[in-house]
């Protein structure tokens, strides 16, 4: 019960916000972790609520969405960047995320900091989605 009260109280709080940015997907590097908190299905869309652990040095690795992602950073900085190679975001402590879905938005997550960044996402995905699509570099220098 308390899992499925933390993700209608991170949902409710999520869907009302209108911030850009992006969120982490499935993990990528050595040490990236991802556990499962709440999932619920309503019609064809799943609701999942995930703790996402990014270890200092470490990245997401190349991906894109099915459907958009909310996230808030409890811990750490998350850096951001596009598949032009440029950063579109850097999301400190207590900051909220949402990153819009297709194939068009292909993006990284790193955590170029000392400490791990810890980020609560809300995938709001087609029902049996995966977390993410994986994707090849678009040839930037770093990763």
């Amino acid at each position: 019960m308390r899992n499925l009260s933390r993700l209608g109280a991170v949902g409710a709080l999520l869907v009302g916000l209108s911030l850009p940015g992006v969120a982490y997907a499935t993990p990528g590097g050595p040490g990236v972790t991802g556990t499962v908190i709440a999932r619920s299905t309503i019609g064809g869309t799943d609701y999942i609520l995930r703790e996402v652990t990014i270890p200092p040095g470490q990245a997401t690795g190349w991906h894109f969405h099915d459907g958009p992602l909310y996230a808030y950073v409890k811990q750490g900085t998350l850096s951001h960047f596009d598949s032009t190679c440029s950063s579109d975001g850097v999301y400190p402590k207590e900051s909220f995320l949402k990153e819009p879905s297709g194939a068009d938005h292909v993006h990284i997550g790193q955590n170029l900091g000392t400490t791990d960044v810890v980020l609560e996402v809300l995938y709001v995905l087609p029902h049996g989605a995966p977390f993410s699509r994986d994707a090849a570099n678009p040839g930037c220098d770093f990763e």
